[in-house]
Order: C-alpha cells, then sequence, then structure tokens
C-alpha cells in the first residue's frame, strides 16, 4: 500500500517444465530433432569425458607404467608428482613458503579492493599499487639484508611465472592504455600522431615479435655494461603489448561519452585531469568493461607464449616435463598434463568473466540493489 492506496503487482504467467520444452525445444519437426541430435552428442561426450577422467583413470603409480595399461584414461600421478614443479618450477624447495606468503599478501589486499561492501579503498590502491610490489620484489628474488636467499628468474616457473607475467602486465598495462587512449585524443599532432604510431605498431605485429625483440634486440641498444633480466623483457613486452589493445578499447569508452558530458565539466570549470579524473573516465570505464576484462582474459592466455624466450610458464612447464621425463612415457600422460594446464588457466579465465558481469550489473544505473 503507498498513500492509502493499493499496489497490485503484475500476475506473472506460470510456464510449465512440459509447456517450457515444447515452446523452446520441441515447437517443430525441425527443432525436435536438433533437440535430440544435440541432446546425443551431449551425453557422448558427457560419458567420454567421465570415463577418461574417471572411471578409467589411474590415480595412483610411481612411474609410467602405470599407466601404459591397456584402456587407461587419464594419468593422474604424472599430475601428482609434477605438481610442486607445475606450481613453481625449480624454485628452492626450502623457500616455497616465501612464494606461498606472496600468494596470501596479494590477496589480502585484492580481496577487499574488489568487494565493494568493503571501506578502505584508497589504502587498499595503496598497498597493491605501492606497498604489495616491493615486498613480492623481495620475498620472490631474495635479499641477503632481509636474511632471504637469492632465487633467480631462471629457477622460476609454472604457475607462478604464469600469474607473474599476468599481474604485472595487467597492472602495468591499464594505465599505460588510458594515457595512450587520452593521448590519440589530444587536440597536440605531435601527442596524438605518437600515440597512433606506437597503438598501430604494436597491433600489426604479433605478441611473439614483440617478445623477441624485447629479449633478442633491445639488449642490442643499451650501453654493454647494462642487462636486462630475461622474465624483465618478456614483463615490459606483454605489458607494451596489452596497453596498445586496451587503449583501443578505453578509446572506444570515451567516444561513446556525450558531447553534453565534457561541455558540462568545462561550465563548472574544472581543469583537464579533473574533468577526466571525475567525470568522463568513470563513465567511458563502466561502459567498457566488458573489453578490458577480455583484453586481460587474452593477456592472462598469452602468458604461454614466453616459452618461445625460455621463460617457462604453466604451458611450459608442463610441456617441458613429457618432453624431458622419459620415465613418466604413457600414451596417456602428455594428453593428462595439457588437460590440467587448460583447466587452471580456464579457472582463472572463468572467474574474470564472472567477476566482470557481476561488476557490470552491479553498476549498471538500472540496476536493482
Amino acid at each position: 500500500m503507498t498513500n492509502g492506496t493499493f499496489k497490485l503487482r503484475p500476475v506473472l504467467p506460470t510456464i510449465s517444465v512440459v509447456g517450457w520444452l515444447k515452446a523452446n525445444l520441441f515447437s517443430s519437426w525441425g527443432n525436435s530433432i536438433l533437440t535430440l541430435v544435440g541432446a546425443v552428442i551431449s551425453v557422448w561426450l558427457a560419458w567420454s569425458v567421465l570415463d577418461w577422467a574417471v572411471l578409467s583413470a589411474v590415480f595412483s603409480g610411481n612411474d609410467g607404467s602405470a599407466c601404459r595399461v591397456e584402456g587407461a584414461g587419464a594419468c593422474w600421478p604424472f599430475v601428482a608428482h609434477k605438481f610442486q614443479l607445475f606450481m613453481y618450477g625449480r624454485y628452492p624447495v626450502d623457500e616455497i613458503w616465501r612464494v606461498n606468503l606472496t600468494y596470501v599478501l596479494a590477496l589480502a589486499g585484492l580481496v577487499p579492493l574488489m568487494l565493494p561492501g568493503v571501506g578502505g579503498k584508497l589504502w587498499l590502491s595503496i598497498y597493491m599499487l605501492v606497498v604489495f610490489p616491493v615486498i613480492a620484489f623481495f620475498l620472490l628474488t631474495g635479499a641477503e639484508w632481509l636474511g632471504l636467499e637469492n632465487v633467480a628468474t631462471e629457477m622460476w616457473g609454472g604457475l607462478l611465472v604464469t600469474l607473474v607475467v599476468a599481474c604485472v602486465g595487467i597492472a602495468a598495462s591499464f594505465p599505460i592504455g588510458i594515457i595512450l587512449a587520452l593521448a590519440r585524443r589530444s587536440e597536440l599532432p605531435l601527442i596524438k600522431w605518437l600515440a597512433i604510431g606506437f597503438i598501430e605498431f604494436v597491433r600489426g605485429v604479433p605478441l611473439v615479435t614483440v617478445l623477441f625483440f624485447a629479449s633478442v634486440m633491445l639488449p642490442l641498444f643499451l650501453p654493454e655494461n647494462v642487462t636486462f633480466d630475461k622474465l624483465l623483457r618478456a614483463l615490459i613486452g606483454v605489458a607494451l603489448f596489452s596497453a596498445a589493445y586496451l587503449a583501443e578499447v578505453v578509446r572506444g569508452g570515451l567516444q561513446a561519452i556525450p558531447r553534453g558530458q565534457f561541455e558540462a565539466a568545462d561550465a563548472l570549470g574544472l581543469s583537464y585531469p579533473q574533468k577526466m579524473g571525475l567525470i568522463v573516465l568513470p563513465q567511458a570505464l563502466k561502459l567498457v568493461i566488458p573489453g578490458i576484462v577480455n583484453s586481460f582474459i587474452a593477456l592472462f592466455k598469452d602468458t604461454s607464449l614466453v616459452l618461445i624466450i625460455g621463460v617457462f610458464d604453466l604451458l611450459g612447464i608442463v610441456q617441458q616435463a613429457i618432453a624431458s621425463d622419459a620415465k613418466w612415457f604413457s600414451p596417456q600422460t602428455a594428453a593428462t598434463g595439457y588437460v590440467f594446464a587448460a583447466f587452471v588457466f580456464w579457472m582463472f579465465c572463468f572467474g574474470m568473466s564472472r567477476y566482470s558481469a557481476w561488476l557490470e550489473r552491479r553498476l549498471d544505473t538500472g540496476h536493482k540493489r
């Protein structure tokens, strides 16, 4: 009841399960045939996966002989015995606690930063962008003055390298992409054409070329006594490559903002940084959330290309373990290793996708909270 009057809610029609199936799946002979064929294929695929991964799979064994029996499915003992290698590469066993502590510190700042109901976003952002990178650097690489053994990046591998390349690439490419997008829309010809030239050049070459350039060509332009770590070169190449694509996504959001928003900000006497930071960019970034997350997902998957320059990420270390350890040779070893790597990649990418969809719904002004 509102203001003394009753407000009636519309009565929604109810549809039975049989009615829904008839209306959506069996509305005609053609749809009925497609539904039955699709159901048969789906059941066959589901049964094949279940049989290979569970029913016929091998779950125990000390070498590949356990998986070389006739009719054997997935060779899960291979994953179990190589799990530490897949997660940390050749990072010293006694120092793995430093990697785990880095993960915990990252989650301690990232989770509350991603949850809207948690306060202190400014301090959390400062922690994640300034404090945590310094702590993570000393934890992972080591520092003798802290009593931490130095661990060269050549010893890193597996999921550790995948997360380092992806997280650093995302954190670095996002602000660079925004700057490039704003520079491309600049009224200063020099700044505008420099941004256009960089974006079009990077988007016109594959990531493999950028990685080769960062690994092989970059040292040629540096003084003889100046060298860069191989992983650092990969990080620079991935960040710049992703920034070029992200710049076009952000530029699309900027072009979607009505001209009246710019004029209103100018009428209020706001400076250019205030206009962009308080009025335009928040609206533009909200519009292109799917495109931004799509770029981040593509970046996460592209981390596997660092294998080209000798940096072993998760997929690279799995491939190396399959090819180099004859002890675990079996018809199913390779497939099991690749399926495991694919599942880990899918898990992270699917999580980013779902968070993006939730964030997009929450930021929608018409969304009922």
